[in-house]
């Protein structure tokens, strides 16, 4: 394990120095476009069962340091948005803590922790836009149950510098600009444009299924699908995102009812 991450970890620097078919965006601009194009929000801070509050407090210090690195992105035609390109590499030397850290279906302390709740806002974001991911990974294990869930199983994206990135291509011919913020409860974002959307998306999950395994677990499995609108909120399309595939970590049914309603 350790000698594939180094090669896949390298392969990517080596992709980021050399590889001239793909033009990284870079250009940071405070004034904002002037059409929003999808906003979105989560919070902070969830009560989670064997999470201590300081992994999350320190999550949020974290999130504040890598919105400082892509907050007013410009991404023009043809450019690429690589969230790990952007960031860097997040050390304690540049003032990042240990965070709450997805691993094989349990938490456990790491530096730069909790950043995986930037990346899925972008990805969420952004599938409500023209704009086309080019990588994303999705997460192995389902971890939470759906109580309180907003959008649909599998609508996030996981990051783990630098080879399990978020990139997302602009294959429009307007620029787009991404803002990200952070509130005392909420971490916010937007995509901005020069120019108004002529499309709305709507995204929804389908061919949800949950099977058991033949090693006595169970595995979630869906689609992300989005339709499509025009100005006049007729229907013109229909399209596949991704599909998910996840161990899942609670038990899925329901227990039995003993007493009586």
């Amino acid at each position: 394990m350790f000698l594939g991450k180094l090669y896949f970890t390298w392969r990517r620097y080596f992709q980021w120095i050399f590889c001239r078919a793909i033009k990284y965006a870079a250009i940071l601009e405070d004034t904002p476009l002037p059409y929003l194009i999808t906003a979105h929000s989560t919070p902070l801070y969830r009560r989670l069962r064997n999470v201590d509050m300081w992994l999350q407090q320190n999550k949020v210090s974290n999130l504040k340091l890598a919105a400082v690195k892509i907050n007013g992105l410009i991404l023009k035609p043809g450019e690429t948005f690589s969230l790990w390109r952007l960031v860097g590499k997040p050390t304690k030397v540049k003032g990042f803590k240990e965070g709450m850290v997805l691993t094989n279906g349990s938490f456990c302390p790491g530096i730069g922790g909790g950043l995986c709740q930037l990346s899925n806002l972008i990805y969420w974001m952004t599938i409500h836009t023209p704009l086309t991911v080019t990588e994303r990974w999705r997460h192995t294990h389902d971890v939470f149950p759906d109580t309180n869930r907003t959008q649909p199983f599998g609508s996030g994206a996981t990051v783990v510098y630098n080879y399990i990135d978020l990139q997302i291509r602009n294959d429009t011919c307007h620029n787009y600009q991404l803002q990200i913020g952070i509130s005392d409860l909420d971490l916010h974002g937007g995509w901005r444009s020069e120019q108004p959307s002529v499309q709305t998306y709507e995204v929804y999950e389908s061919d949800h299924l949950i099977s058991q395994e033949w090693w006595g677990g169970y595995m979630r499995h869906n689609a992300i699908r989005r339709r499509v609108f025009d100005i006049d909120y007729k229907q013109v399309g229909d399209d596949f995102i991704t599909e998910n595939h996840a161990i899942m970590m609670y038990e899925p049914m329901l227990p039995e009812c003993k007493g009586t309603v």
